[in-house]
Order: structure tokens, then C-alpha cells, then sequence
């Protein structure tokens, strides 16, 4: 497969977060998804070697944080590029909970989503959790972050524990 850098599937870049016990943390995502026939519902990707991802198979629910267009790279890298098992990711974050006691960011969100997981499928080392919406909310107006912005504009880079690292795979841009 040829390599295209000018071929692109853009994809918002958002914040997905979990609890177990009291511990809260999150990743960022950029592959989740709208799916809806009746009841609100969406999917994710997370990689299982992150521990969010075990922190949705215990508590089977996630939020999702969906970014602003100019959310600033110290946060992405927060969320990014740091693991929850060495910080709290929450520390020095403005954030509040839903109905859930889930988390989700205030500052540099557009809206978030609560989700309770309904089903879900393993690809390699990713899963994908379909989540029933449960919750959610508007907080403010704007542009979400797109991974096209992110990638070619903030000159951003991916983790090795994301499904868009390197050039490989069904990722062209």
C-alpha cells in the first residue's frame, strides 16, 4: 500500500476517561464514533495496554471529553503521552463528574459524554467499547480538535500505544 500523505480519514481528537475505586484517568482517543439507530450510542478504540482501558473493563463506563480546536499541546501531552500508573493525570486538571462520578474536562472541552459500555470487540491490541449514552452535555461553542489540525498544523505526534503511530497501517496523512 502506497504511502498518501494528501489522503486523510480525519477524526476528532478527544480526552476518554475512566474510574476504578476512587483512582480516576484518562487517554486521549481519536477514534471514536457515532453510532446511533434509535439510542444514542458510540464507539471507541483504546489500546489494551493503557490503563484506561482497564479501567472501562472494571468499571464498564467511560466519558468522553471532546476537545476544542485550540486545545493547547501541554494537555494533549498530559493525556497523551504520560501514563496513569506514574501520574494523576486529574491533579492540576479543572474537571467535574456526571451522574456516573465519571470525569470530564472543563477546560479546552466543547462537550462530553457519558457512557455505559454495551458491547465489546478485540482487534489485536486495540478494543473497541460501544457504549449506550447516558449522559451528556453542551459546555461551549467552537470547532472540535481534529487529528488533521493536530498532526499537520500543531506538528503533534502519536504515542507507540496509538493505532495512528507511524506510518503503517490504514493511516495516510
Amino acid at each position: 500500500m502506497e504511502n498518501r500523505p494528501d489522503l486523510f480519514i480525519d477524526n476528532s481528537l478527544v480526552i476518554v476517561s475512566s474510574k476504578k475505586g476512587e483512582r480516576l484517568n484518562g487517554l486521549v482517543v481519536h477514534a471514536v464514533f457515532e453510532v446511533s439507530i434509535g439510542v444514542p450510542a458510540v464507539v471507541i478504540a483504546v489500546n489494551q495496554n493503557n490503563l484506561t482501558y482497564d479501567y472501562i473493563r472494571e468499571s464498564g463506563a467511560f466519558t468522553v471529553s471532546v476537545l476544542e480546536k485550540d486545545t493547547p499541546l501541554p494537555l494533549i501531552g498530559l493525556f497523551g503521552f504520560k501514563s496513569g500508573r506514574e501520574v494523576d493525570k486529574f491533579k492540576n486538571v479543572d474537571y467535574a463528574t456526571g451522574k456516573s462520578g465519571l470525569p470530564y474536562l472543563l477546560t479546552n472541552c466543547l462537550g462530553y459524554l457519558e457512557c455505559r459500555v454495551v458491547q465489546t470487540f478485540n482487534l489485536a491490541a486495540l478494543t473497541l467499547f460501544a457504549g449506550k449514552v447516558t449522559g451528556s452535555a453542551i459546555l461551549k461553542e467552537g470547532a472540535p480538535l481534529s487529528t488533521h489540525h493536530y498532526r499537520k498544523v500543531m506538528k503533534g505526534k502519536f504515542p507507540k500505544t496509538s493505532s495512528l503511530y507511524g506510518q503503517g497501517g490504514l493511516y495516510f496523512g
